[in-house]
């Protein structure tokens, strides 16, 4: 099963903070991709990683040829169409800069979407910018005319609990506002979670998908416990085995692979080996056949308030 997320890159800063060097990746079957970034690095307002960092907020470029991407013939040789940049702020400290890459053909579905909130300027989020991809452009219309009060809608309830939100049928929920118009143009998977930024403003990036093209093959939540020396499972999804129930026994010790590393060091952190992961992850994925993971920290005035593993 392909997923509506086919890439994931981890760019961290050097020892002097002078640009960005690759701490890792996953590319799927987009081996002419990795090819060319494995060895890169980006100063400040550099590429995409260096466009986040300079402008300290997500961003969702839509598209690569004459933009400021500097691996487009790489992205498009691999059908990739769209990237995501997500800066990973501990205050005003920029620890990594996490990149996720999709694609647009008919066997991709899905959109992408980002909303703001300036409490300068308005009690709601709306839409900064989304990438729809091949959807109708009815979707699309009715995303960029609405807005969302903190608790309502999908982005609006990530807003509200300051953690990540997976909703497995959009046009069955109640919290999805949109659902009529989902259902009609096939999206049903939804994950939204808050990204932090050094200034007083509010973000929160969507994911919308396709039964064909999940966001990823299994999405699961993990909270910190009241010490914060431990991480449990607070729930998910997953294509193989369907909803993940909450397991308060099972436990991630700090640095403990590649979702307890997120305790230590607050940076997203990826693996090719999920199979090897402890206690039992591993087993897990050997049983589902998933082979990548990419864990995602959900950080709120420097303290980590969640961590999101998404399985490949």
């Amino acid at each position: 099963m392909k997923t509506f997320i086919r890439v994931v890159e981890v760019w961290v800063p050097s020892h002097d903070r002078s640009y960005l060097e690759f701490s890792g990746g996953l590319y799927s079957s987009a081996h002419r991709f990795g090819a060319a970034s494995g060895s890169r690095c980006f100063g400040r307002g550099e590429g995409l990683p260096g466009q986040a960092w300079e402008q300290g907020q997500p961003i969702v470029l839509k598209q690569f040829e004459g933009s400021y991407f500097q691996r487009t013939k790489a992205a498009q040789a691999d059908g990739l169409t769209c990237g995501i940049a997500l800066p990973i702020f501990a205050g005003d400290f920029l620890t990594s800069v996490l990149v996720m890459f999709c694609g647009d053909d008919d066997l991709h579905a899905g959109a992408i979407e980002l909303w703001r909130n300036d409490p300068t300027d308005s009690a709601d989020l709306s839409l900064v910018d989304g990438y729809y991809g091949s959807m109708s452009d009815a979707f699309e219309l009715i995303s960029r005319s609405i807005s969302f009060r903190r608790g309502n809608g999908l982005p609006g309830v990530a807003w509200e609990l300051g953690g990540p939100v997976f909703i497995e049928d959009l046009g069955r929920s109640d919290r999805f506002l949109r659902a009529e118009t989902a259902l009609k143009v096939g999206i049903n998977r939804g994950f939204a979670f808050p990204c932090a930024t050094p200034r007083e403003e509010t973000y929160v990036m969507t994911f919308l998908s396709a039964l064909g093209t999940p966001i990823a093959r299994r999405c699961e939540f993990w909270d910190p416990d009241p010490t914060r020396q431990t991480l449990q499972r607070g729930g998910g999804f997953c294509e193989v085995d369907g909803r993940v129930e909450a397991a308060p026994d099972l436990l991630l010790e700090r640095g403990q692979g590649t979702i307890g590393r997120l305790l230590l060091t607050g940076v997203p952190a990826v693996t090719s080996c999920a199979v090897d992961e402890p206690a039992g992850i591993g087993a897990m994925a050997a049983r589902t056949g998933l082979h990548a993971l990419a864990a995602i920290p959900i950080l709120r005035e420097g303290r980590l308030m969640a961590v999101v593993a998404l399985y490949f």
